[in-house]
């Protein structure tokens, strides 16, 4: 099955990527609640701030309808590299895709996201942004 996105790539890449290049932009789509418990990445280092469009709304769940368009409200444009982050990486890779359905991108799905998978144990923070050492700081 063909990757419907330009790709997943891992924290460390998405950070240089954003570093390097700047039109490249990151979009967390976690939901509001995870980012003021949770955390957000933390951009103004690079003089470049994180864009929060939720994929999914919280409390429900539910697939946000104005996905695309508050894409664009929060300043993505076409042609710009956008490097989509959820927890683990499972919603951004959705939100990807369908930004490259919509034209918009090369999408990249970050790895692993804010937190990584659960391990063994059922706990979190064993891969992902805040694992790599990356700049973040708390909602």
């Amino acid at each position: 099955m063909a990757v419907s996105y330009a790709g997943d790539v891992p924290p460390q890449e998405a950070y240089a990527a954003l570093e390097s290049d700047p039109a490249a932009v990151l979009v967390d789509v976690r939901t509001t609640a995870e980012w003021s418990y949770v955390g957000l990445p933390d951009l103004t280092g690079l003089g470049k701030r994180v864009l929060p469009v939720e994929w999914q709304r919280f409390p429900d769940g539910s697939v946000n309808e104005r996905f695309l368009d508050q894409l664009r409200d929060a300043g993505v444009t076409e042609g710009a590299p956008i490097y989509f982050l959820c927890r683990s990486g499972v919603r951004s890779a959705a939100a990807a895709a369908a930004a490259t359905r919509a034209g918009l991108g090369p999408a990249y799905n970050v790895a692993d996201g804010f937190e990584g998978p659960l391990d063994g144990q059922g706990h979190r923070s064993v891969s992902g942004w805040k694992v790599a050492g990356l700049p973040w700081r708390q909602g």
